[in-house]
C-alpha cells in the first residue's frame, strides 16, 4: 500500500510524503505507483528547476518526502503546482482505493 500525506500549513500545501509500494501489480506492471511515482516527481522538478525552489527532499526506495522554505509557501506558482498534485493524487486514490491512501495532515508547519 502506498501512503500519501500532504502537509498544510492553514490552507497552503507546505509539503508532502509518498511512502510504500501500491503491490497494484508486479515491479516494473505497477501503473498505480507509477502514476503517484510521475505526480510526485513533477511536482518536485516543478519547484526545484522551473521555480528554482531550494526544497528539502528525501528520496529513498518507495520513499519521497519534500518541504518547502516558510517565505516559499505564500508564492501563487508554488501552490498552483502543488494543488494540481494533490487533486491528482486524490484522484488516484479514489480510484485505486485499496492500493493507496491519502491524508491531509493540517496545521504541521
Amino acid at each position: 500500500m502506498t501512503k500519501i500525506f500532504v502537509y498544510k500549513k492553514e490552507k497552503l500545501i507546505c509539503g508532502f510524503e509518498v511512502a510504500g509500494h501500491s503491490g497494484f501489480a508486479e515491479e516494473g506492471q505497477d501503473i498505480v505507483c507509477s502514476a503517484v511515482s510521475t505526480a510526485t516527481q513533477m511536482a518536485l522538478v516543478g519547484l526545484k528547476e522551473v521555480l528554482k525552489l531550494d526544497v528539502k527532499q528525501k528520496l529513498g526506495d518507495g520513499f519521497l518526502a519534500v518541504s518547502l522554505k516558510e517565505e516559499d509557501i505564500e508564492k501563487q506558482a508554488v501552490q498552483t503546482l502543488l494543488r494540481a498534485m494533490e487533486e491528482t493524487l486524490k484522484s488516484i486514490a479514489k480510484q485505486f482505493s485499496r492500493f493507496v491512501k491519502m491524508e491531509v495532515k493540517k496545521d504541521v508547519y
